[in-house]
């Protein structure tokens, strides 16, 4: 059995620059996608998805500065907000006849200075052992240092790979790939290259408190320092999702050279 890890994009499912307003059609298309993968009888390989919080987090993060001071009223309504819209995506998901589950970072990580510091994986494990997709989401998590910070979905993806051995791991956001300053999909990224290309890779356009794409490439960058390979690819264009699960070359590769 191989494990893959997915994280769809809060861009994908979310209108960030407004807020809490979910793309229900999209999110009931990759439900859809990723049900002819899951249901498979030839596939045996096990899946976990990750999504973000897009809109339903971010904007509630921003408001209550959780870096600077603790406000247990702000973590329930970034937590109540970004729960809100994992439940649209539980229910999209198993009405495509996926076995999804719920894992709540909240409840399930502890962070130290913005730093994820633990995380026990038996639950997930049983939940892969009985056939179930467990479903991940960016939160807002208790931190033993500031009292509680944001976790995005950028982190805990490769958080997950490294620590339950992922074999493969995408992440689905809005654009083609990573792009160049033309434009231009980048094929490849290496550590190496990474160093030189860094300055051309944006953050993001929208309100954002995770870093955009320039934060997906360096914690995926740090990934492939570990062996581990991912791409990052247009979860918004029908069929992209799919390929990526079957193991199609799609969007831009990081690897470790």
């Amino acid at each position: 059995m191989s494990l893959i890890i997915l994280k769809i994009g809060g861009s994908v499912i979310t209108k960030k620059d407004s807020l809490s307003r979910p793309r229900k059609d999209e999110i009931d298309r990759i439900s859809k996608e990723i049900a002819s993968f899951a249901t498979d009888r030839d596939v045996s390989d096990k899946l976990v998805l990750v999504h973000g919080a897009g809109s339903f987090g971010h904007p509630q993060a921003l408001r209550y500065n959780l870096d600077e001071k603790f406000d247990v009223k702000g973590v329930y309504e970034i937590h109540s907000s970004v729960k809100e819209l994992n439940s649209m995506v539980l229910d999209s998901l198993n009405n495509a006849g996926v076995s999804a589950l719920p894992v709540h970072p909240l409840s399930s990580f502890i962070l130290e200075n913005g730093n994820i510091a633990g995380f026990s994986p038996e639950t997930v494990n049983v939940m892969l052992k009985r056939g179930a997709v467990p479903v991940f989401h960016g939160d807002v998590v208790m931190d033993i240092i500031k009292g509680a910070s944001v976790l995005s979905g950028d982190r805990i993806a490769p958080y997950l790979a490294t620590l339950l051995g992922a074999s493969r791991i995408g992440a689905g956001s809005n654009v083609d790939g990573v792009l160049d300053e033309s434009g231009t999909v980048i094929k490849k990224i290496t550590p190496t290259g990474f160093v030189d290309m860094k300055k051309h890779i944006s953050g993001s356009s929208s309100t954002d408190v995770t870093g955009g794409m320039l934060g997906k490439v360096s914690e995926f960058i740090e990934l492939s320092r570990v062996g581990i390979s991912s791409r990052i690819f247009n979860a918004s264009k029908k069929g992209m999702v799919s390929k990526f699960l079957y193991g199609e070359d799609v969007g831009t590769l990081i690897a470790d050279k």
